[in-house]
């Protein structure tokens, strides 16, 4: 696929999602962005600003198949995977697919489960497979999880561990909107059929698969890589980090900057994609130092500063 025909068919994604979510158009690029490059997102903000409305309105848009996973302390990690159990025909032993095996998973409320159930997704998330009595089920493509979460509602919620949070491939905080935008929601809501459910898929399988091919061929100049591998450097030396980004993390930072110079109209990543991208990729994989926590300090803040004083290459693709 080429290059313009990506950029269209993500216009058109925007397009339509918009029809649901009213000035949030950041938030709905970088949804797609993780959509261009096989990663996982996970939406973090306060309740009822539109988390999960954004990736029901970004499954409605995609012709493929989707499961909602509602997670509670009670979900066990089986209705994810999947299970075995003896056939009543035949008395051989059949696998009973879990929840995840669809194309699009939205794992709503995903710190309201128990660790356990949280690692059953480990294995899917980084593989795309799930392996059940030790034999393994490959999962459909393409595969993306779409988690939401509530930083600020800590009754009856388990932390995502540090594995767990790599795994996503950039974290998304929606915010509240504006005045002018809140008076345009409950205009939108204000009927008895909701926005999302007239949403129609704007593209299938294939079209996916194709994008997401598309931009694994944008370019990455060594000077690039270079400046990707310092970034990740000062986060794990930086004295108020405990842990800083993981190859996994900077690879991720890579292929965003890739999907964000075809939406740019080219073929070659630059360094102002690479700063664009770090926030939203790098920031939920650093873990703060309690002395940096005492004094208010947060992964962004220590993010930017460290954006500001690794040197920017200057030779160009």
């Amino acid at each position: 696929m080429q290059q313009n025909q990506v950029r269209s068919l993500v216009y058109s994604l925007q397009r339509n999602i918009r029809q649901v979510i009213v000035g949030k158009d950041e938030a709905i690029e970088l949804a797609l962005i993780a959509l261009l490059c096989k990663g996982h997102v996970l939406i973090e903000d306060v309740p009822g600003v539109g988390k999960t409305t954004l990736a029901a309105a970004l499954a409605r848009s995609l012709a493929c198949s989707f499961k909602r996973i509602q997670f509670t302390p009670d979900v066990m990690p089986s209705d994810i995977t999947g299970f075995t159990m003896p056939s009543l025909q035949t008395g051989e032993m059949e696998f009973k697919p879990g929840a995840v095996m669809s194309q699009i998973v939205l794992a709503d409320e995903i710190n309201r489960t128990s660790p356990k159930t949280q690692s059953s997704l480990l294995e899917v998330m980084e593989e795309g497979q799930v392996t059940v009595d030790g034999v393994t089920h490959p999962l459909p493509r393409p595969f993306m999880v779409l988690a939401t979460q509530n930083p600020v509602d800590f009754v009856g919620t388990y932390p995502l561990p540090e594995a767990q949070m790599d795994r996503f491939f950039l974290r998304i905080a929606i915010g509240y909107p504006s005045i002018e935008e809140e008076m345009d929601v409950l205009e939108r809501y204000s009927g008895q059929v909701s926005p999302l459910q007239t949403l129609s898929p704007v593209c299938g399988t294939a079209d996916i698969l194709a994008m997401q091919e598309a931009v694994g061929q944008v370019y990455c100049s060594r000077e690039v890589r270079s400046y990707v591998a310092q970034i990740a450097a000062h986060t794990r030396n930086h004295p108020s980090l405990l842990l800083g980004v993981s190859p996994r993390g900077a690879i991720a930072l890579i292929r965003a900057a890739q999907a964000c110079a075809v939406l740019a109209g080219r073929d070659y990543i630059l360094p102002d994609d690479v700063k664009r991208m770090a926030l939203p990729v790098l920031s939920h994989r650093l873990i703060l130092s309690p002395e940096a926590r005492m004094k208010g300090h947060s992964p962004q803040q220590i993010l930017l500063s460290l954006l500001s004083s690794v040197p920017v290459p200057v030779k160009l693709p």
